[in-house]
């Protein structure tokens, strides 16, 4: 069912693609079984008619600057950034600029938090856009088979910050630099400015979010996107060596390289922007 009625909604939402879009999903390299998913769940009819979507968000809604992103390089690599937005607007537009500006275009796949990939209908979609739980297993599997994989280290502490705390990068957690160092893959950061402003929170309420067993329970001042102008910025690849068994302390030291980095690149953009929704 999820299937038949992505397939009609697609077909109507098709006219929001673009000679561009087209001409880049055309070349996409996708590969599916005899039931039109791969063998991680992905289905590169729904990728492709739903990120048609975000292509338009991306393009004249957001209208997203990209920069930096001949720095991907081929083959496996980590893609590692700041979160925000309350909903993975940030990840989504990764996933578009790396289909609609990257030459060759690649298809993102994410490490996605346990909670959002358990959800009715929000983890089928999740899993057929490319998400995998985010384990460890999961994360080695998909970097051994070649894919670019993102990661938010940052988890739902940065995704669901409050207005207040904007731009105000979150712990990372290290298990990204343990996969990096344990498949020997190059990490590009990336930083993501504007996301803080698409869905602001003024806090979050912490008894709703037990009832209903979320992670956060944001109040927001809308419940619909705002159009915040939107910048992406890809920084040059950065290669550790170990084997991933290191002390917790030399992995941090690790982490904190690629946190600094982001976090450069953070303020850079904030710095560079003359408005948040206009330009």
């Amino acid at each position: 069912m999820f299937e038949s009625i992505t397939n009609v909604a697609g077909q109507a939402l098709d006219r929001l693609s673009d000679s561009v879009w087209d001409e880049k999903c055309g070349r996409l390299q996708l590969e599916a079984g005899s039931t039109g998913v791969d063998r991680w769940g992905m289905s590169p009819m729904v990728f492709r008619r739903f990120l048609t979507i975000a292509n338009w968000l991306y393009v004249n809604y957001f209208r997203v600057q990209t920069q930096g992103i001949e720095n991907v390089p081929p083959g496996r690599a980590l893609l590692i950034g700041n979160h925000s937005g309350q909903i993975a607007w940030d990840g989504l537009m990764v996933l578009v600029a790396m289909v609609r500006e990257a030459d060759p275009p690649r298809a993102v796949r994410s490490m996605a938090e346990k909670f959002l990939i358990r959800q009715p209908w929000l983890g089928t979609l999740c899993v057929r856009l490319g998400q995998v739980t985010g384990l460890p297993e999961n994360g080695k599997r998909l970097l051994e088979e070649g894919h670019l994989v993102m990661v938010f280290p940052e988890g739902a502490r940065g995704v669901s910050k409050p207005w207040f705390q904007r731009y105000h990068m979150q712990r990372f957690g290290t298990g990204f630099m343990r996969l990096a160092l344990e498949t020997d893959t190059p990490i590009v950061p990336f930083a993501f400015v504007g996301g803080e402003e698409i869905m602001i929170n003024l806090g979050n309420l912490p008894s709703l979010a037990r009832v209903f067993k979320f992670p956060s329970f944001p109040l927001l001042v809308t419940p619909l996107p705002l159009p915040s102008k939107c910048q992406l910025q890809f920084g040059e690849p950065m290669h550790f060596k170990g084997t991933g068994e290191e002390s917790d302390a030399e992995v941090q030291a690790m982490v904190d390289q690629v946190r600094g980095s982001i976090e450069s690149m953070v303020q850079s953009g904030l710095a560079e922007r003359k408005s948040i929704f206009f330009g």
